[in-house]
Formats: structure tokens, C-alpha cells, sequence
């Protein structure tokens, strides 16, 4: 692990940064979980972030625990809005630096309506189904505008580029940065690896699908062609069958272990 810093207030900082990525891996784990459980044949149902979050209320303590998830992405805004602004990893003011904060910032402003989501939800004024109606509603409002549809092609090479990026990370090994592997058990170091890489890879894929959705979308100008995570999920159930599906759910639940993991063994700078 990374030298302690005995200053109480970078302590408290680090937790919460950790707490929040360890609850963004658990969120992916229910996705990946609850939509595997469906391919497979067990139940469940294909479901994205916001579905994951409703079937967590349902349960019993639900709302206990999905005020734990609602303190955790908070935790996770918190880092990625630190990353952004105070950049405590150096990665300056040249075109790669912004062009990293910005993707740091994006990150961060998803996970605020994903607490808005879940926030909604404990205060009953929310009964998302979990599918792709707000990225749905987005690309409509592009539409309408002038060039909507260049503005939403636009959009869809946005998610092209992150998708490469996952690959990218999965492939060159980029998805260890900032992990410290020095203390980590030989066991622990390779569950590390292989989660990393198919996580990083299963998510690559979905993003990929998002951006061809979204691009479907620009090009017939019509948003019901956009989604999000579960509209991703029933393409590829649709074009390459149950087990295809399946394999990629695992992969996002192998993307959660790792963030669970990278919860705990992550550098952080304060």
C-alpha cells in the first residue's frame, strides 16, 4: 500500500474516494449479476445503472442500502471532481491533460444523475424501468436543434472514442496505472489482471453498441434508435444470441471485482 499520510483530513479524503470507487464496482456488479442471472436463464432482467439501483430498493433494508450506494457515488463525484480541478496526478494543461480532466469531469457529472436517480427513487418520485428513456430524451433534444443530427453523430464518436479507450486500457495493461501491486499477493495480483482486462474489454464492447445505437439514431432522426446499457444489452441478445449477452454481463461483473479492488489498492494523491 501507498506510505501513510498521517494528516487526519487526507485520511478522511482517501476513504471517501475509495468508498466511492469501491461503490461505483459495486453498481456494476448488479448490472453485470442481474443480467447474466437473466441470459442464463435463472431470472433477473437485462438492466442498465438505474435498474441496478431499483432492484436494490426493492430488497429488504433497500432504502438503507441505497442511501450506502447514494454516500458512495458521492464519494465518486468527489474524486473524479478533485481529479478534475485540484489535478493531484499532474496531468497538466496541454491538449492530453484537459482532454484527461475533461473525461474526468464527464465521468463525474453521469454519476451525479445517477444520484439523482437513485435519490428520486427513495423519495418516490421515480419508477425507472432502468432502460436508455434519459440518453433517449438527450439525443431528442439534439435532434431538434439546428444540425441535431450532425450534433448526435457527433455524440456517438464520443462513445466511439471511450470505447476504443476501454479496449485500449484493457490490451496495453493502462488499467494498472496507479495500483499498487508491490504488496499484492501473487493470487490477488492475477485476479487483479484477468478482472482488469475482461472488465475493461466487456465495457469497451457495450460502449461500443451504445455509439452504434446513437449513430442508428443520427441517421434515421430518430431517438427511440439511442439507449443506454440495457438497449446495448438487448442488441446484442437480439443479433448474437443469449450466451453472447451472457459472457459480456460476466465481463462487467469482472469490471466491478477489479473496481472493488481498485478500491483498496489505488494511489491516491491529497
Amino acid at each position: 500500500m501507498e506510505k501513510e499520510d498521517l494528516n487526519p483530513d487526507k485520511q478522511k479524503k482517501k476513504k471517501f474516494a475509495r468508498f466511492g470507487i469501491g461503490t461505483k464496482g459495486a453498481v456494476y456488479l448488479l448490472i453485470g449479476g442481474l443480467t447474466a442471472w437473466a441470459a442464463f436463464g435463472g431470472g433477473g432482467k437485462k438492466t442498465g445503472s438505474d435498474g441496478a439501483l431499483e432492484y436494490l430498493i426493492k430488497q429488504p433494508f433497500g432504502q438503507i442500502l441505497l442511501w450506502i450506494v447514494v454516500l458512495g457515488l458521492l464519494g465518486y463525484v468527489f474524486w473524479r471532481m478533485y481529479q478534475t480541478f485540484a489535478d493531484p496526478e499532474d496531468k497538466g494543461s496541454d491538449a492530453k491533460g484537459i482532454a484527461r480532466r475533461i473525461g474526468y469531469f464527464s465521468s463525474g457529472i453521469f454519476y451525479c444523475f445517477l444520484i439523482y436517480s437513485a435519490v428520486s427513487m427513495l423519495l418516490g418520485s421515480s419508477s425507472s424501468s432502468g432502460g436508455g428513456g434519459g440518453q433517449e430524451s438527450f439525443i431528442q433534444k439534439l435532434l431538434n436543434q439546428e444540425y441535431g443530427r450532425w450534433l448526435v453523430a457527433a455524440v456517438a464518436l464520443i462513445f466511439l472514442g471511450k470505447a476504443l479507450y476501454q479496449m485500449f486500457r484493457a490490451y496495453s495493461g493502462k488499467f494498472k496505472d496507479k495500483l499498487e501491486e508491490t504488496d499484492m499477493d501473487e493470487k490477488a495480483r492475477k485476479v487483479m489482471i484477468h478482472t482488469g482486462r475482461v472488465g475493461y474489454t466487456a465495457r469497451g464492447l457495450v460502449i461500443g453498441v451504445i455509439a452504434f445505437l446513437t449513430v442508428k439514431a443520427a441517421i434515421s432522426y430518430d431517438s427511440s434508435k439511442a439507449g443506454g446499457t440495457k438497449d446495448a444489452f438487448s442488441f446484442v441478445q437480439d443479433e448474437f444470441g443469449t450466451i453472447v449477452l451472457g459472457i459480456i454481463a460476466l465481463g462487467l461483473v469482472a469490471y466491478g471485482i477489479f473496481m472493488v479492488i481498485k478500491a483498496s489498492e489505488r494511489k491516491m494523491n491529497f
